[in-house]
């Protein structure tokens, strides 16, 4: 469910999402009820679904606290919609499908940071770092409209496996392009 918040430099943001409990609507726009405040950047049909692995909150609640701030991070806390264990951005690779119990969803591409991050976690170098670690997540298309809780399982159905997220964030994030 969309969390609209005001980060510290005074723009709006949908950064901070919070747990849903029971069943979501997903349709080809994304989750019902999640709203994205620059859809120059995010949103339409090839990134309606933002995924995070949640293996990669604690390397984020230790900078946290590193930096002198709570560490409480709870899930939702980095943008994402959906958070998902077992599915690191190496593992991962443009067209895979994630089959829900009633939806399905298919990898499009990473996350790249915008300076929302940096205000949201309260750390300067917080896009730099995503970067340097990797640790972007991806966008999701919705292929098949239906529902999804949380708690819910999913299988992977890989595709022809060309391009890793990685890969493609790597590329992305080069400074020489």
């Amino acid at each position: 469910q969309f969390n609209n918040l005001t980060i510290p430099s005074s723009t709006m943001s949908g950064i901070h999402k919070r747990t849903v409990v029971g069943q979501v609507v997903v349709n080809k726009r994304g989750l019902a009820g999640d709203e994205q405040a620059d859809l120059t950047v995010h949103g339409g049909l090839a990134k309606a679904v933002y995924a995070y692995p949640a293996e990669h909150y604690a390397f984020w609640q230790a900078q946290r606290k590193q930096l002198g701030g709570s560490p409480d991070l709870p899930y939702g806390s980095l943008g994402e919609n959906l958070t998902l264990s077992g599915v690191l951005e190496n593992a991962m690779f443009v067209g895979d499908e994630l089959h829900f119990p009633n939806c399905v969803l298919r990898v499009t591409q990473p996350r790249e940071p915008c300076f929302k991050l940096n205000a949201f976690l309260g750390d300067r170098q917080a896009a730099k770092k995503m970067v340097q670690m990797g640790f972007c997540g991806f966008y999701l298309a919705v292929d098949e409209v239906g529902t999804i809780a949380a708690g819910q399982t999913f299988t992977v159905k890989p595709s022809i496996r060309q391009v890793s997220i990685s890969d493609f964030f790597r590329v992305a994030t080069r400074r020489d392009r």
